[in-house]
């Protein structure tokens, strides 16, 4: 028995609309795990993110080495989850600790100063490049769908048409 990853998902918004209703309700989850050292720091954002969860769905912020800790644990046995993340580096830290997942999905990564951008809703730097191409060594499908209902597209392909 295990915890049951519904999705892993990468967005630096969070817990949003989409997030709090669409794919919290089609993937039938009982709690979000938002999993990212920089807002554990951050106890407004935590605040608002634990608010934001639909009705009956616990949100836990916790560091990536609570994760990682705290991954096997038997309190976890069948609870249905979404994993949250900020960014891929922290993902890719999952895995290297022995974590697999099979797809990630990432939703939006917001430009900043030293990012490209390579979709409408997404900026990466060197270090979101190495990272994504390290889970994608690892077998690890990444696949680009800001909703649940838009056709996935793999962001490997879109890396290759920015040329990078």
């Amino acid at each position: 028995m295990a915890i049951d990853i519904r999705l892993v998902r990468i967005d630096d918004r969070l817990i949003h609309g989409q997030v709090a209703t669409v794919w919290a309700k089609r993937l039938d989850i009982q709690r979000m795990i938002v999993v990212s050292d920089a807002v554990t720091k951050d106890n407004l954002r935590k605040t608002l993110l634990q608010q934001a969860a639909p009705p009956g769905i616990k949100v836990n912020v916790i560091t990536v080495a609570k994760m990682i800790e705290v991954y096997s644990n038997k309190l976890f046995d069948n609870v249905r989850v979404i994993l949250l993340f900020t960014n891929p580096v922290e993902v890719a830290k999952m895995v290297q600790a022995g974590i697999y997942f099979p797809t990630v999905n990432i939703g939006a990564m917001g430009y900043t100063t030293g990012k490209k951008m390579i979709s409408n809703t997404i900026a990466i730097d060197d270090d979101d490049l190495k990272a994504f191409t390290y889970l994608d060594s690892r077998g690890i499908e990444l696949e680009i769908r800001k909703v649940i209902t838009d056709s996935q597209q793999n962001l490997m392909d879109v890396l290759k048409k920015a040329k990078l």
